[in-house]
């Protein structure tokens, strides 16, 4: 099959979009074969992102309109990409579309104590289902390109019970599984998440680390008034030095405490945090602010993937980008005789992989094959992950 992944992470600076090339070339389900055809990324106009950023805590009128507006945006750019690639419509089998997450809310675990007596307990563990919120409208992706599109995999996990997130860890283990190897595939987008890829696909494990690009970029917006919207290369963090007590206070989040499966966003992790402690550390100049946000992602990212003793870290998303970010981690898992490269060593562009994944994901679905793992995400059992819309 020939599939598109649309990709619109929480960085929303863009699209990314792929054709790949998906065949079976096994009987276990998970053998196979993956070709990516062409990538093109979008960027967004400064008009769509502060739309989509204002979304984020937005109005319901806003947020229903936007979501018109963005299956307009994704469905141009499968139309652009079709054309680059010297295809047509008829060519594609599916679109697979994450959509643009404007809110998540994790799953919470808690306690509900039903003792009667000092002497029995009969405490049980509840579980408050979470939900989540992509917009990009499937119908007009769907009556604007003519293809079958399926979207909203998010939310087919989290009514089994999980988190919705991350769902990369299937793909990864298609894609980079090495016999007698563990690999950490490490996405650092505006979330930083990573897949612990080892031999057995039961023994697999994946989870949101905290932040990665977010903190970072919003604290740009901020200083700039708007005019930058990250940090390229890292140049200002490299120029900075962190502010000790600010990062030890960071580090002390209780989110990094949690133990997986685990999920986040910039409901946590967002402009609402930024302007706290830029509220409360006015006096620390603009580079050091910004070097202590990225000491805290790398920190965060080698604390969460540490202790899994990977023999490589596989790095993908705009933070592999980010030439400060990337020696921070190098200097920290060299430390534990643990190799850091970009999965462009891999043959992938650092952007692109998160389209090809849903792609991956798309065509399991098809195949009426189950997309999610629970072992990552929590979910009760496997589920076809995705609603189809057909053109």
């Amino acid at each position: 099959m020939r599939i598109i992944g649309l990709m619109s992470g929480t960085s929303h600076d863009g699209v990314d979009a792929a054709i790949v090339e998906i065949g079976d070339v096994g009987d276990s389900g998970f053998d196979v074969e993956v070709s990516v055809i062409r990538h093109i990324h979008v960027p967004y106009d400064n008009a769509l992102r502060d739309a989509i950023r204002e979304a984020f805590s937005g109005s319901v009128e806003h947020i229903c309109s936007l979501n018109f507006v963005m299956g307009e945006v994704f469905a141009q750019v499968a139309l652009s990409l079709i054309q680059e690639a010297g295809l047509s419509c008829k060519d594609i089998d599916a679109i697979a579309s994450h959509g643009q997450t404007v809110y998540h809310i994790p799953p919470i675990a808690f306690q509900r104590c039903g003792c009667t007596t000092d002497k029995k307990c009969g405490c049980t563990t509840d579980k408050k289902r979470g939900s989540t919120l992509q917009i990009g409208e499937a119908a007009v992706i769907a009556e604007r390109t003519g293809i079958l599109t399926i979207s909203d995999f998010r939310t087919r996990d989290m009514a089994a019970g999980g988190h919705g997130a991350p769902l990369v860890p299937l793909p990864d283990y298609i894609l980079f599984k090495k016999p007698a190897v563990v690999r950490a595939v490490l996405n650092v987008g505006g979330i930083a998440n990573v897949t612990i890829v080892k031999n057995a696909i039961n023994d697999t494990l994946a989870f949101d680390i905290g932040p990665g690009n977010c903190l970072i970029d919003e604290a740009v917006v901020i200083y700039s008034d708007g005019a930058a919207r990250f940090d390229k290369n890292g140049s200002l963090a490299s120029a900075g030095t962190p502010h000790v007590p600010l990062l030890e206070e960071l580090l002390r989040h209780q989110f990094f405490k949690q133990p997986p499966p685990k999920s986040t966003g910039r409901e946590m992790f967002g402009a609402v945090l930024v302007r706290d402690i830029l509220r409360r550390y006015g006096a620390v100049a603009q580079n050091d602010i910004l070097s202590t946000l990225t000491h805290l992602t790398a920190q965060v990212i080698f604390a969460a993937i540490r202790p899994y003793r990977p023999q490589e870290v596989i790095v993908s998303g705009g933070g592999s980008r980010n030439v400060f970010l990337m020696s921070l981690l190098g200097e920290l898992f060299s430390q534990k005789g643990c190799k850091v490269s970009s999965i462009s060593s891999y043959g992938f562009l650092p952007e692109a992989k998160e389209a090809v994944c849903f792609a991956i994901l798309g065509y399991l679905t098809l195949k009426r094959r189950p997309g999610n793992l629970p072992c990552a995400t929590g979910a009760s059992r496997q589920v076809l992950l995705g609603k189809i819309t057909l053109p």
